[in-house]
């Protein structure tokens, strides 16, 4: 698939979003429930995060050009990001709103009914999230593994509220109501923290998971065994694409040809070990001391490593 075609992704997270939000709203209504409100209320940062999500997809889908050689797939950290910090304000709003409940809680009405739309807006969030999970760990696509997470945190944050309700109309303390909207906001709290987290790392130019610099280092290892050998590896990834360079060793004996060859050899295999990686290589001679002085470009974990030891 297309990358350009990621869009039609975000277009199920926003129907799902504003299904959601319109049974959940209803549920409110019904129950006058500020648990159930807390929780619409979260459904709305659903669909500004989803609309968030088609317009950075659209970005990020865009060709490499003069201006940006490398592509725009970090756009998708601005989506991620956005919704970090949207979930953070939906987690002010649902304290906000709980707040005059703790100091007077009021009685819930039509449970049965409220907990019934609920839980089928519950259904719809479910399901767009499993096929958003789905389509983002398949495309490597942080845009929609975050929209995915955020509404399956948003089920079980559902599913908390339905439990605290059900608890209210069988015990009568209706205090148990603005208590469970607050321990909803502190676990939006939790989860908006982590996708800023996860968004600032981004941007920063982070290594490659831990998986794939094995993988590379695997690839490498083999021609190490041939007498070439490495050094200024440095890796980055930038939405669902990889960047790896490094510098390659090989005897100065060597024709430019065969050295070519070989840098060819390992810049497919890398590119085989690490889906979606753009990889760029520097041929020096293993012989010559001068090809050894840019070994400063060490990856910084090994010198971390190195003082660890």
């Amino acid at each position: 698939m297309a990358k350009k075609n990621l869009t039609r992704f975000a277009w199920l997270s926003i129907g799902a979003a504003i299904a959601t939000i319109a049974l959940k709203l209803a549920a409110y209504l019904i129950t006058d429930s500020v648990g159930l409100l807390s929780d619409a209320l979260e459904s709305f940062v659903n669909l500004a995060a989803a609309l968030m999500a088609l317009a950075m997809l659209t970005v990020a889908a865009r060709d490499p050009d003069e201006m940006h050689a490398f592509g725009y797939s970090k756009a998708e950290y601005f989506s991620s990001g956005v919704e970090g910090a949207l979930i953070l304000l939906a987690a002010a709003s649902i304290v906000w709103a709980a707040l005059p409940r703790l100091a007077s809680p009021q009685p819930l009405e039509q449970v049965g009914i409220g907990v019934a739309v609920s839980a089928l807006a519950s259904t719809i969030n479910f399901a767009a999230a499993r096929y958003l999970l789905t389509a983002g760990k398949e495309y490597r696509s942080i845009t929609l593994e975050a929209d995915a997470h955020h509404l399956l945190a948003d089920v079980w944050t559902s599913a908390g509220i339905i439990a605290g309700i059900i608890a209210v109309y069988f015990t009568g303390w209706n205090l148990l109501d603005p208590i469970i909207a607050i321990a909803v906001a502190a676990n939006i709290v939790r989860i908006g923290g982590q996708l800023l987290r996860r968004s600032v790392l981004g941007l920063m130019d982070r290594a490659v998971p831990a998986a794939q610099q094995d993988a590379i280092k695997e690839v490498l290892s083999r021609y190490e065994r041939e007498g070439v050998q490495y050094h200024a590896l440095r890796t980055r990834c930038a939405g669902a694409r990889s960047f790896v360079s490094l510098h390659v060793l090989v005897p100065g004996a060597w024709t430019v040809q065969r050295g070519h060859d070989v840098l060819e050899e390992i810049e497919r295999a890398i590119r085989a070990a690490v889906p979606g990686s753009s990889v760029f290589t520097h041929l020096e001679p293993i012989d010559d001391p001068a090809a050894w002085d840019d070994s400063a470009l060490e990856r910084a974990d090994e010198k971390i490593g190195a003082k660890r030891h």
